[in-house]
C-alpha cells in the first residue's frame, strides 16, 4: 500500500474542492447574502489541510489497484463530509448528519433530501447543492485528474474505480487525456442544455441549477414543487432529451467525434438503453391516460417521468406513486436497471443485465449441448471471466446490501413501502421513491442512523460497491497481501 501517494492525492482533492467553493461565494456576493462567508471558512480549512498533506511529493509515485479504491473511497466520503459544512455553518442545514445525508445525495448524483422548504435556502446555498450533482455527475477524482497532473503509469487505476459500469477503457493513451476528453463532451452537453433552457423563458440562475441536476442526473432543483413548478411542456421536453442523452455510455460521444456514427450505433447497450426506455414510455402512456384524458399530455408525463427515473435523475413534474400499481411496478424496475455504463447515471447498468441475460442463455445451452462451446459477448466481443466474474460479485453483493439495508432501517417503523423504496432510491441513486419517500415527500422522518444507513448505500452505490467495501476491509490496509 502507498500511503504516500494516498495522503499526497487526497490533500490535492482537498484543494480542488476548496476551489471549487469560490463559486457559490460570487452567487452569494452577486445576490447580496451573507452565506458566502461560510463557504470562504470552510475552503480555507481545506486549503490549510491539504497544505499539510500534500506538501511533499513521495518518491514512488507508483498506484495500483487496491490505492485506486481507497483513494477514491476517501475522495467521496471527505468531500461530502467538508461539502456539508457550510450548511451546518450557515443553519441551512444545522444538523451535521442532515448535512452529511443532503451533500452526499448532492455529490453521488441521488437527489434524495430531507429539506421541506427548498426555497427558503439562500441562492448561493442551493447553487452548490446543486453543483455537486456537476462535480459528481462525472466522477470527483475524473474531475480532479483533468486539472491537476497526478497521472503515471498506473493512474488508470482511479478511473476504473470511479467510472461506473462492469469494465472502463481509456479512449486515448493517457488516463488524463480520457478524463479531458470526458468532461470536455460533458461541458457541450451542459452548455447546450443551458442554452435551450433559457430559450424556454428560464432565467441564468435556474437554467444553470437545473443543467447541474440534469447533466449529474441528479435531481435537486431549486423549486418546492420540482420541474413541475414551471408547467411547460417545453422545458420538460428538453430536460427529458438531455436526462437521456446523460444516461448514454460517452465513449460513443466520443466515437461520434471521430465521426464513427457506424461503431456508435451498433452498441447493444445503447439499443438495449433506448429499446427499454421507449417500451416503458408506452405501456405508461396507455396505462395512465384515463388519468389526464389526453394521449399527449399522458406521454410528456411518462416520457419525462421513465427518462428521470432510468437515468436515476429523479426530476418529477407529477405525483406518479398516484398513478396504477402496473406504472408504478415499471418505474420501480428500470429504477433497479439503470442507465448505460460510462454514463452519469446511476442503477446496476443496461450491460450489466445484458451480461447477466447472456449468461443464463449460455448455462442454458451448455446443459443441453454438453460438448458445445459457448461465450458469452457484448459488441461482439468475447468478454472474460474476469469480466462476467465481477458482474457476479457486484449483483451478489448488491442484493445482500439491498436487504442488509431495508432490515437496519425498519428500526423506525415505516412501512415496507417506503423502506425497501428508499434503499432501493438511494442504493441506485435515483432520488424519490414510493410512499413515505415518494416524489413529493422527503427523507426528513428518518432517525440519524437511518440517514446514515441511507447515505452510506448511496456511496456505494455511486462507487460500484467495491472500493468503499476495499476501503473498510483491514487487509487493505496492510503494506503486503
Amino acid at each position: 500500500m502507498n500511503y504516500g501517494m494516498i495522503r499526497y492525492i487526497t490533500g490535492k482533492m482537498l484543494l480542488v474542492e476548496a476551489i471549487l467553493m469560490l463559486l457559490p461565494v460570487f452567487v452569494s456576493l452577486l445576490y447580496q447574502e451573507d452565506s458566502g462567508v461560510y463557504f470562504v471558512i470552510v475552503a480555507a480549512e481545506l486549503a490549510a489541510l491539504s497544505l499539510i498533506l500534500s506538501k511533499k511529493k513521495p518518491e514512488d509515485t507508483s498506484l495500483y489497484a487496491k490505492e485506486g479504491f481507497v483513494i477514491v473511497a476517501l475522495a467521496w466520503i471527505l468531500w461530502s463530509a467538508f461539502g456539508a459544512l457550510p450548511f451546518v455553518l450557515g443553519g441551512s442545514i444545522p444538523r451535521f448528519v442532515d448535512a452529511f445525508f443532503e451533500t452526499v445525495s448532492g455529490f453521488t448524483t441521488t437527489g434524495s433530501t430531507i429539506l421541506t422548504d427548498i426555497e427558503s435556502l439562500p441562492m448561493g446555498m442551493n447553487f452548490w447543492r446543486c453543483f455537486t450533482h456537476w462535480i459528481g455527475g462525472m466522477g470527483v477524482l475524473v474531475f480532479v485528474m483533468t486539472i491537476l497532473p497526478l497521472s503515471s503509469k498506473n493512474s488508470m487505476f482511479l478511473m476504473r474505480a470511479e467510472m461506473p459500469g462492469p469494465t472502463c477503457d481509456k479512449l486515448v493513451p493517457k488516463a488524463r487525456s480520457t478524463a479531458r476528453i470526458l468532461y470536455g463532451i460533458y461541458i457541450v452537453l451542459s452548455a447546450a442544455e443551458v442554452i435551450f433552457l433559457l430559450a424556454g423563458g428560464m432565467n441564468l440562475y435556474d437554467a444553470l441549477v437545473h443543467t447541474f441536476s440534469t447533466a449529474g442526473t441528479g435531481g435537486f432543483d431549486n423549486r418546492n414543487a420540482n420541474v413541475a413548478f414551471y408547467d411547460s411542456a417545453y422545458i420538460d421536453g428538453v430536460i427529458t432529451v438531455f436526462m437521456l442523452l446523460f444516461g448514454i455510455n460517452f465513449s460513443l460521444y466520443y466515437l461520434m467525434l471521430l465521426k464513427n456514427f457506424k461503431a456508435a450505433f451498433k452498441s447493444e447497450e445503447l439499443r438495449a438503453y433506448l429499446g427499454i426506455v421507449a417500451a416503458s414510455i408506452a405501456l405508461i402512456t396507455v396505462n395512465i391516460v384515463h388519468i389526464y384524458g389526453n394521449v399527449l399530455k399522458s406521454f410528456r408525463y411518462a416520457a419525462f417521468q421513465v427518462a428521470s427515473v432510468i437515468t436515476t435523475t429523479g426530476f418529477v413534474t407529477v405525483n406518479f406513486d398516484l398513478w396504477p400499481e402496473f406504472s408504478k411496478t415499471i418505474l420501480l424496475i428500470i429504477m433497479a436497471i439503470g442507465a448505460c455504463a460510462g454514463s452519469t447515471g446511476g442503477g446496476m447498468k443496461v450491460s450489466r443485465i445484458i451480461i447477466l441475460a447472456r449468461t443464463v442463455t449460455k448455462e442454458i445451452r451448455q446443459v443441453l449441448h454438453p460438448k458445445s462451446v459457448n461465450v458469452v459477448r457484448l459488441d461482439g466481443k468475447r468478454l472474460t471471466d474476469e469480466n462476467t466474474r465481477g458482474v457476479y460479485v457486484y449483483m451478489i453483493c448488491y442484493m445482500a446490501i439491498l436487504a442488509l439495508s431495508v432490515l437496519l432501517i425498519s428500526v423506525d417503523n415505516f412501512d415496507f413501502t417506503t423502506n425497501f423504496t428508499a434503499v432501493l432510491t438511494t442504493l441506485n441513486n435515483v432520488g424519490p421513491g414510493l410512499a413515505g419517500v415518494g416524489p413529493v415527500e422527503n427523507f426528513s422522518a428518518y432517525s440519524w442512523f437511518s440517514k446514515l444507513v441511507l447515505s452510506l448505500d448511496m456511496l456505494l452505490g455511486r462507487l460500484e460497491i467495491l472500493p468503499l467495501l476495499m476501503l473498510f476491509t483491514p487487509r487493505t490496509w496492510r503494506k503486503r497481501f
